[in-house]
C-alpha cells in the first residue's frame, strides 16, 4: 500500500521484488487502480547479495533519479533456513540485505536530494540483544525465531540510527517505521498448529495494509521531519526507543561488523 499512495501521488514508482509473477502482477493492479502508468517491476532478491548487486546495478543503470527508497521487505518470525550466502534467514534478509541496498544506492540519493530513506522496523525490537560473537545463529524452534526476528528489527533501528549520523549535511534523511500489526503474509511460514492457534486471535487486532502503509508514506513525504533523521515513528510520532535500541556506539559496530559481512569494507 506505500507503493500505491506514492503511486497516487505521481510517483515513478519501482516495485523491487523476489517473484517475477506477484511483483508483475502487483505493479499491473496498481496501474489500474491509480491511473499511475509509471509503476515498473525489477528483480530483487534480498536473501542473496549477489541479487542485491545485480538490482542494484540495474536501476543505477536505468534509473536517473532516486528520490525515495522505502526498504520494505522482509521475513517473519518463523522463516527458517540460511540465505544462499550463509547467514540467518532474518538477519540477513532483514538487515544485511537492506544495508547492502542501501549503501549501493546512497550516491544516487545524494545526487538527487533532498532524498529520504525510510526503513520499516517493528516494535519488536524492545526484546532484541545483540552478541557480535553470535550475530548469525543457527535458530531452529520457535523461541529462537523469535529472538532472531527480534534481532533482526533491533538492527533496523541501529542501521537507521548510525546512517543518519554518516549523512549529516548530505540533505539526505532517513527514519525507521513501525507499522504495526499489519494483516499480510509475512507470517506464511507459520507452521499449520501455530496459524491455528495465533493467527485467529491476531487478526482481530490486526491492522490492514493501507493502515500499516501509513507510517512508512509519512515518513517519505511528510514536510518539515528532516531534524528528525535517524529516529524512530509510530502511528506517525516519534516515539523515544529504549536505552540499548539509541547506543551509538553499537550502532556503530554494527555497521562496521555489517560492511564485512555485505562485502563493503575495505
Amino acid at each position: 500500500m506505500t507503493a500505491v499512495d506514492l503511486a497516487r501521488r505521481g510517483a515513478r514508482v519501482i516495485l523491487a521484488c523476489r517473484s517475477k509473477q506477484r511483483g508483475e502482477a502487483a505493479a499491473y493492479d496498481i496501474r489500474k487502480e491509480t491511473g499511475n502508468m509509471e509503476v515498473l517491476f525489477m528483480p530483487l532478491d534480498l536473501a542473496s547479495l549477489k541479487s542485491v548487486r545485480a538490482f542494484a546495478k540495474a536501476f543505477l543503470n536505468s534509473e536517473p533519479r532516486l528520490d525515495i527508497l522505502v526498504n520494505n521487505a522482509g521475513v517473519g518470525i518463523h522463516a527458517g533456513g540460511r540465505t544462499s550466502d550463509g547467514f540467518n534467514m532474518q538477519f540477513g534478509v532483514n538487515h544485511l540485505g537492506h544495508f547492502l541496498l542501501t549503501n549501493l544506492l546512497l550516491q544516487r540519493l545524494k545526487e538527487c536530494s533532498p532524498s529520504r530513506i525510510v526503513v520499516v522496523a517493528s516494535n519488536m525490537h524492545m526484546f532484541g540483544k545483540l552478541d557480535f560473537n553470535a550475530l548469525n545463529p543457527e535458530k531452529k524452534g520457535f523461541i529462537q525465531q523469535v529472538r532472531s526476528y527480534s534481532d533482526s528489527k533491533l538492527c533496523n533501528i541501529l542501521f537507521v540510527r548510525e546512517l543518519a549520523n554518516k549523512l549529516e549535511g548530505t540533505n539526505v534523511t532517513c527514519y525507521a517505521a513501525h507499522p504495526g500489526s499489519v494483516n499480510t503474509e509475512i507470517n506464511r511460514h507459520f507452521k499449520f498448529w501455530l496459524k491455528v492457534l495465533l493467527i485467529p486471535v491476531a487478526t482481530l487486532f490486526q491492522r490492514d495494509a493501507e493502515n500499516g502503509a501509513q507510517t512508512s508514506v509519512y515518513c517519505a513525504v511528510q514536510e518539515g521531519i528532516e531534524r528528525l533523521s535517524g529516529r524512530y515513528f509510530v502511528d506517525c510520532h516519534v516515539q523515544e526507543v529504549t536505552a540499548h535500541a539509541r547506543d551509538d556506539a553499537v550502532a556503530r559496530k554494527l555497521w562496521e561488523v555489517s560492511e564485512r559481512m555485505v562485502g563493503l569494507a575495505t
